[in-house]
């Protein structure tokens, strides 16, 4: 175990042609061109720690993915008074968050796909189209 976090820990002093020799070596690739060297240290550093400590079981790997890793939803709650604004195709369209529901274009809608695929004309995912974090 702490070799495994030597290895871990002595990335970030390799600088970034020495962290992409180690990716080479690693992964048996060439890295990312786009990959700052934040970015290949800790590709390394979890392909490092999978290969000493193993995988995780696809059931749990799962679970963690859809519990947010113990944080909860990462999509923010949309409260009264929150304002959502989307520029698309030259117009500003607006939705205020009301107790009632979503306030667009002078009526109370109960879900932003609803607003989006109004908007659009199309069917659209309402977070997606305001730009709500996953």
């Amino acid at each position: 175990m702490i070799d495994i976090e030597e290895k871990v820990a002595a990335l970030p002093t390799l600088g970034r042609a020495g962290l992409q020799q180690r990716w080479r070596e690693v992964f048996k690739i060439a890295p990312p061109a786009a990959f700052t060297p934040d970015l290949l240290a800790r590709g390394l550093a979890h392909r490092l720690q999978e290969r000493a400590l193993g995988r995780l079981y696809p059931a749990l790997a799962r679970q963690l993915n859809s519990a947010g890793e113990g944080r909860g939803s990462a999509r923010p709650k949309l409260r009264p008074g929150n304002r959502l604004v989307r520029r698309w195709r030259g117009r500003t369209y607006v939705v205020d968050v009301t107790e009632e529901g979503l306030r667009y274009d002078e009526r109370t809608y109960g879900s932003l796909s609803e607003i989006a695929t109004l908007i659009t004309g199309t069917r659209w995912s309402g977070p997606r189209f305001f730009g709500l974090p996953k």
